[in-house]
This record gives C-alpha cells, structure tokens and sequence, in this order.
C-alpha cells in the first residue's frame, strides 16, 4: 500500500506535513531535513525541486528555489540523495515543484526513479487534471505514484467532484487564489470556504496548504479538514536557525502543542 494512503488510514485528523526546498539552505542539508523531520513528528514531508520560475510561490519560497539553483541542485541530484532514503525515513515523501523540469528529465524515468527511492506522491500544480489522465497517469500509476491534484476557493463544485474522481492519496486544498507565504490567521471567508469543502463529503482527505504557519492556523484548518502543509515558515525558520534537529522540533513543537 502507498504511505501517504496508510497515513490517511492510521491517523484521521491533525496531519501535519512540512514542505520545503531540497538543495536550501545548503546543496546537501536534504537528507538531514528530512530525518530531523520525522524525528519531531512531522506526518509526511513534501520536497521541492527548485525551478527558475516558480510562479505560485510568494517570496520565501522563491528565494529559496533560486537559491538551492546556484548551489547546484536538480532532480537528477535530488534522486541521487534520496537513493537510501527509506533506509532513514519512514513517513511518505513527495515531490513538489513544476511541470517543466520533470518533462526535460523524462516522465517515464522520473516515475521510475521516484518508485525505487520511495517517492510516493508528486505535486505539480501546474499540470491540467486532464493532460495529466490523457498522457501520464499510465506512468504514474504502474509505479505506484499518487499526482495530487490542487483546487481553490474559485474551483467549481463540479470541478471539484471530477478532480475527487480522478485523485488518490488526498487533495491539496490551496487556501486562496494567491501564491504562498504565511499568515497569522485566517478570516471568517477562508473559513466558509473550509467548511463549505467539508460538508461536501468528498471521497478523499483534504489538506490545506498556503498561508498555514503557526499553531492557531494549523487549528483553524484541522476543524475542517484532515490537516495542513506548511511549507514558507517553516523555509524560513530554515533561513533564520539553520538546518539542526533542535530547531526542526522547536518549530514542529509549536505547531502541535
């Protein structure tokens, strides 16, 4: 069974899955993240793989894609560092990014490679529901790869529905129609969109991802939804403390308690 769909069915609320950016602040501090975040109770972890032009990413994030580039990272390094991943990391891992890297590696070959390193889940918000069914999803799928699927406070109902068909693992709620960073708290809108998602009962589990950074907001999110992805505050605590295991529970810590 995938890990992100054992996940789902072990724990059924209060997910909490960290994004951030593999090659930052350092080339190799990828693997030490990773291990640093389980170790503090992180769910699930989402890496990204830098891209030049990350359009739906606000500043922190931005910053720090631009920044693992000049250090030297790729997805061809990215698989390198991971290829004993799971002989260190136990939760489920998924890549995040852009479409373009991932069509210049190759889509046969990047599934592959993310099957025999334990990759299992893609994220690439730039890539239609329906390209995705018409020209990859054969791929995905005989390697045991979950694409999660976006939708956002303008997705039609019946889009919504289409894309719960289509998904398998969860579907990642963006919490606006704006790129990501963190905020303090969420209004009284974001909220009747959150509930508005939950009372449609969809077949899969929602987490909402944009704008979530501290323990109020993670709470906010949880009261509709299974739970939440952090990805700027978390760079940025990155940024300001550095990459040591004391600083990644710290900021997981604050989170849950």
């Amino acid at each position: 069974m995938n890990r992100i769909n054992k996940l789902f069915q072990t724990r059924k609320g209060k997910i909490l899955s960290i994004y951030f950016t593999a090659g930052y602040p350092s080339i190799d501090s990828t693997v030490e993240i990773l291990k640093a975040l389980e170790a503090a109770g992180a769910d699930m972890v989402e890496i990204g793989m830098p891209f030049s032009d990350p359009v739906a990413d606000g500043p922190v994030i931005q910053n720090s894609s631009q920044q693992a580039l000049n250090n030297g990272m790729s997805v061809k390094l990215l698989f390198r560092q991971l290829e004993n991943i799971r002989e260190q990391v136990n939760i489920p891992l998924l890549l995040m990014g852009y479409l373009n890297p991932v069509v210049h590696f190759g889509i046969n070959e990047f599934c592959m490679k993310c099957e025999e390193v334990g990759i299992d889940g893609v994220i690439l918000p730039d890539l239609p529901a329906d390209v995705f069914v018409e020209e990859y999803s054969y791929d995905f799928k005989r390697h045991n790869l979950h694409n999660i699927f976006l939708i956002t406070p303008r997705t039609t109902e019946s889009r919504i529905h289409e894309i719960d068909k289509l998904s398998d693992g969860f579907i990642y709620m963006v919490s606006s129609a704006s790129t990501t960073g963190a905020r303090d708290s969420f209004s009284a809108k974001d909220v009747e969109y959150f509930s508005r998602i939950s009372k449609m009962r969809l077949n899969n589990n929602c987490l909402v991802g944009f704008g979530v950074s501290n323990k109020k907001t993670f709470s906010q999110v949880c009261d509709y939804t299974s739970g939440a992805i952090i990805g700027s505050a978390f760079v940025k605590m990155l940024n300001e403390k550095g990459t040591g295991s004391k600083g990644i529970k710290n900021f997981i810590d604050a989170i849950r308690q």
